[in-house]
């Protein structure tokens, strides 16, 4: 009879997926209070934007997130000895996400947000 127990370390791993399910609010949801609300108020929530442009009445201010993140070698099981000595499994990454979300303002209140990239959460 096998023990119960010998899933345990195994436990952390099968658990992993369903921690990016507990999330709040999608950045739409946060963004669209802002829908109506002053420059002003854009800018003291934001702080300075990146980029602004005016073209004919409307103005865009553009702002950047950057998310640095360590992506996982993997679950690759190694020996510890190999033909010519150790094998190492390989090392953890770095991803930088970016997301621009950009307003569009018309007589100095907020009209409407876009945003894109592959850190946009």
């Amino acid at each position: 009879m096998r023990h119960p127990l010998r899933l345990l370390p195994l436990l952390p791993a099968m658990l992993l997926p369903l921690a990016g399910c507990a999330t709040g609010p999608g950045l739409e949801a946060r963004l669209f209070p802002f829908i109506g609300r002053s420059e002003g108020d854009l800018v003291a929530a934001f702080g300075v934007p990146v980029r602004t442009y005016q073209a004919d009445d409307r103005k865009f201010l553009q702002y950047e997130e950057l998310h640095t993140a360590i992506q996982p070698a993997g679950p690759y099981w190694y020996p510890p000895y190999g033909r010519f000595g150790p094998i190492f499994p390989p090392a953890p990454s770095y991803i930088q996400r970016v997301c621009e979300i950009t307003f569009t303002l018309r007589h100095a209140r907020v009209e409407s947000f876009t945003f894109r990239g592959d850190g946009c959460r």
